[in-house]
């Protein structure tokens, strides 16, 4: 996949399906034990392939230290991707509905020294076309740039939009100026370089009415815009449409998006002020998430609802903003430790986010050597069980992608082939990630200082 072309444009239309008789309903409760028992399937089958490299293994070193060892590297991760694939498999959505009258919204622009891209912003927005009353608020962080003098400008064009001034505080003083300031009790916040897609606004709308009513923010999806823009933006692409979407679509199946990134995401003003708002924090949307889930509230997902973002082209500011999401997490755990003990359908992604440290360290400096030893005829670390996982994990891109083709195509949207980015992503991506993540999570222990960076 390269670029998703859109065809012609389609409509918010909410479509009633003939059933005949009562269709068959798999409860949520019942879905996770299925999930669960295929994941647990997938690792007795990996533990059988890799008896022999455990005893291998052990004659180096201890037989506790290469059980934990090959757990880290194959049976874990193999396990996880199991459970994401037969998520996605029995995942059955409700269907959005269709409001007669669509409530009023408050996008919310956080804005620092984006002068370049400020005016698109606003003007794709407003002519989204969202079906209900809307305002538009830019908070302009202090921009030492144009960002101000063009964000007002466009204000003649579309009186809905007011732009305000605010003294250099951060993406979160931002936000919360605009929270404070907005007038309606949902809100969407969207970052000053996104691009929101035919009916996006509409349809995460849609989908925060659908949801159950303890739902108190939708995280919209996220996709790559410059894919064009170089090898290192062809990968990311691959990232935002397999494995975040993926992700982030699973939580949702659990009741528990863990993340609704400020990229694209709607939200209930009550439930904001509840929590505080957005915390001055590296990661404030996966930190005030947190916060929602700890409060009992619901943030589900609108696969959908599809916006398009500029990343990175140039490694070292693809190395920044990891490091900046990956300080996000520690973050969240520090702040909102109480996610661990409460009982909750997704747990199981909670858990893994707190073995994301160990994972990352674990495959740079033991499965990255052990492939390299394994070229030079030692396979003392790199073994059956790390070959099995190959597999798995070119059938979860397969099901991701008959999972996203056919929402796509209902929008308009045709995906087209990027085979290289598809290769790098699967055998390469972790190799550039791996150092950025490890790097945030020292960055946030040692508490260096903390910055807007990059998104």
């Amino acid at each position: 996949m390269s670029l998703l072309i859109p065809r012609n444009k389609p409509t918010i239309v909410t479509v009633a399906r003939a059933r005949s008789g009562r269709a068959f309903y798999l409860p949520i409760r019942a879905k996770l034990g299925v999930t669960l028992t295929i994941a647990c399937l997938w690792v007795t089958f990996s533990v059988i392939m890799a008896l022999p490299w455990i005893f291998d293994l052990s004659r180096t070193v201890t037989f506790p230290v290469a059980i934990a060892t090959i757990t880290l590297i194959a049976f874990f991760p193999g396990a996880m991707n199991a459970f994401i694939v037969s998520s996605l498999m029995i995942d059955r959505r409700p269907a959005r509905r269709a409001p007669t009258v669509y409530p009023p919204v408050s996008i919310l622009i956080a804005a620092y020294n984006e002068q370049a891209t400020i005016a698109a912003t606003i003007e794709n927005v407003f002519e989204t076309g969202y079906p209900g009353a809307m305002e538009v608020l830019v908070i302009d962080d202090g921009s030492t740039d144009a960002t101000l003098v063009r964000a007002r400008a466009m204000i003649a064009k579309y009186p809905a939009l007011r732009v305000i001034a605010a003294p250099h505080g951060g993406k979160a003083a931002a936000l919360n100026r605009g929270l404070e300031l907005s007038s309606h009790d949902l809100l969407v916040s969207i970052d000053a370089d996104t691009f929101l897609y035919r009916d996006a606004l509409g349809r995460i709308v849609e989908r925060f009415l659908s949801d159950p009513p303890e739902t108190a923010a939708v995280a919209g999806t996220v996709l790559v815009r410059n894919s064009r823009d170089g090898v290192l933006a062809k990968v990311q692409e691959w990232d935002y449409f397999h494995g975040i979407a993926a992700v982030k679509r699973a939580q949702s199946l659990y009741q528990g998006t863990l993340v609704a990134q400020g990229a694209f995401s709607l939200y209930t003003k009550a439930a904001l002020r509840e929590v505080g708002g957005w915390p001055d924090t590296v990661g404030e949307d996966i930190v005030m998430t947190w916060a929602m889930l700890k409060s009992g509230h619901r943030v589900g997902y609108a696969e959908d609802a599809i916006a398009f973002t500029n990343v990175p082209t140039s490694y070292g500011a693809f190395f920044k903003q990891r490091r900046r999401w990956a300080r996000g997490l520690i973050e969240a755990f520090r702040r909102h430790p109480e996610v661990l003990i409460q009982p909750r359908l997704n747990a199981v992604f909670i858990y893994w986010n707190l073995l994301f440290p160990l994972l990352d360290a674990v495959y740079l400096f033991v499965f990255v050597p052990g492939v390299v030893m394994a070229l030079f005829g030692r396979f003392d670390l790199a073994g059956p069980a790390t070959i099995a996982v190959l597999p798995l994990a070119l059938l979860i891109n397969l099901v991701i992608f008959r999972t996203q083709q056919p929402m796509f195509a209902r929008q308009g949207l045709l995906v087209r082939r990027n085979l290289f980015g598809f290769l790098s992503y699967l055998l390469v991506y972790s190799l550039m990630l791996q150092p950025a993540t490890i790097a945030g999570y020292l960055s946030e222990i040692i508490g260096l200082r903390k910055s807007w960076g990059t998104k």
